[in-house]
């Protein structure tokens, strides 16, 4: 079932997620829900405030041969390095922005099972998973942005990066 995506300046994108507590039926089918739900929006990336739910979790698939990574509960464990690159969000369509992020993260997390992991991430994948983890402390990558931008805009910026 695809669940409607929350737009902003809906308060729920700005409210702090609510730590999940206990792993339950209803929190697996909602993972699935949400995975079926970004893949029709086109997305690499969802988190729960996005679909109404103020609770700490997301879904990522950086591309289609990625295996689905389930975040329950996120933490950033360490982080180094950093890079501006442009940005978008489901919850924010037709808006771009230029987004300073860490290179390499390291994030510790609980799966769809209980299982505790830590995950070592950088470049693109690691843009997507602090992307997500913003949302559920009620941050939106435009209140990071150090230049908010048009699809045009974006789509010129992209083609100057491109002819550099």
């Amino acid at each position: 079932m695809k669940y409607p995506v929350v737009l902003h300046p809906d308060k729920l994108l700005k409210r702090k997620a609510e730590k999940v507590t206990a792993i339950t039926e209803e929190l697996v089918t909602m993972l699935d829900n949400m995975y079926e739900t970004m893949v029709a929006h086109d997305g690499v990336g969802l988190a729960a405030p996005q679909i109404g739910q103020s609770l700490r979790v997301a879904v990522i698939q950086a591309d289609e041969e990625d295996d689905i990574l389930e975040l329950i509960n996120p933490e950033l464990v360490a982080y180094e390095g950093e890079t501006v690159d442009i940005e978008a969000c489901l919850s924010i369509p037709g808006q771009y922005g230029l987004v300073p992020r860490y290179d390499r993260i390291v994030i510790r997390y609980f799966d769809r099972e209980g299982v505790e992991y830590e995950l070592e991430a950088d470049d693109y994948f690691s843009r997507i998973i602090q992307h997500e983890m913003d949302h559920l402390d009620g941050g939106l990558f435009i209140d990071k942005a150090t230049k908010l931008m048009t699809e045009e805009e974006m789509v010129q910026y992209m083609e100057e990066l491109e002819n550099d």
